[in-house]
């Protein structure tokens, strides 16, 4: 299998050319071939449109080609690209991604049990010195490195939604209306 480290750092560059901080990038095994799935999003607003997602994509299809034409095919099997924002319920992967997302609900598993549990679940408090704090329902407040997790993301919650405006609502409030002739038109 590729090593993510050396995609990352091949995709990284081609994120950061469009202005797109890069949130995660690993394999994701599917049916019949595996899926390599980026996510990326706009600083200013935390997401990333349709739009966006085609840009970064050409851009990393491009990049992949050039290699595979030089002799250097960056990924060895079949493999389907696939490039989103990471969405409300975010998948917490980068250390900022703690204090900026302190105050909402996070489920966070571990590599290590910590209080007997291997996952915790609760509000986040936030990174300090690489300490991840997290007041878990059941556990209370739980402290773990941030090398003990093995994934961790937030909980799709009121708040949260809340929290998580679209990148525009420019048109919402507008309804077309249409007899049924004029649909038929």
């Amino acid at each position: 299998m590729t090593d993510i480290a050396s995609l990352t750092n091949l995709i990284k560059p081609e994120a950061d050319a469009l202005g797109f901080d890069l949130v995660r990038v690993e394999f994701v095994p599917g049916a019949e071939e595996l899926t390599l799935q980026i996510m990326a999003e706009r600083p200013e607003t935390g997401q990333l449109g349709i739009d966006d997602c085609a840009a970064l994509s050409r851009r990393i299809s491009e990049k992949f080609d050039m290699l595979e034409e030089e002799g250097r095919d960056p990924i060895d099997d079949a493999y389907r690209l696939e490039v989103s924002s990471p969405g409300i319920d975010r998948p917490l992967t980068r250390p900022f991604d703690y204090n900026n997302w302190a105050g909402y609900e996070a489920r966070i598993n571990l590599i290590d049990a910590v209080a007997g549990k291997k996952q915790l679940r609760g509000q986040l408090e936030g990174l300090e010195d690489d300490i991840i704090k997290i007041d878990d329902r059941e556990a209370g407040s739980q402290e773990t490195p941030l090398t003990n997790v093995h994934s961790a993301k937030l909980i799709l919650t009121d708040a949260l939604i809340a929290a998580t405006v679209p990148v525009s609502a420019a048109g919402t409030d507008e309804i077309e209306e249409q007899t049924l002739e004029e649909q038929e038109d």
